[in-house]
């Protein structure tokens, strides 16, 4: 039983440094494109909504205690989520909110696995010859 647990908090401890791997690498690849210059437009504004919200959680998790900071981490996704949700939910119809926000979902889990876990960078614009996939 006490075998259990300790492999349980590793396993915890272990998908936490990959958040903040991925985190950390996603927030910086966000902070390189700002500093190339000024963009316009709704796609440069979402990505940098999304870095900063992502810059708040992962420096949420930081301030925890480190045997909490997994369990902050499990739980983010749910706020998120009713948020998403309350949002959407003030969104027309005819612009299809549900299928929209589906797709974004699944495009940030896949993008977590975007992130090299030996060496901390961002590989996406390799495989996909640019820097960003928008599926807003």
């Amino acid at each position: 039983m006490c075998g259990d647990l300790e492999e349980e908090d590793r396993l915890g401890e272990e998908l936490y440094a990959r958040f903040l791997r991925t985190a950390n690498a996603l927030i910086a690849r966000q902070r390189r494109a700002a500093a190339a210059g000024p963009g316009a437009g709704r796609h440069v504004y979402m990505d940098e909504l999304f870095a900063d919200t992502l810059e708040r959680l992962r420096r949420d998790n930081e301030a925890a205690e480190p045997e909490e900071r997994y369990a902050r981490l499990a739980s983010q996704p749910l706020v998120l989520a009713r948020l998403t949700g309350l949002l959407a939910g003030h969104l027309a119809l005819n612009e299809d909110p549900l299928r929209k926000v589906m797709e974004a979902l699944l495009h940030g889990y896949a993008e977590a696995e975007t992130v090299e876990p030996d060496h901390g960078h961002d590989h996406a614009h390799h495989r996909h010859g640019r820097d960003h996939d928008h599926h807003h």
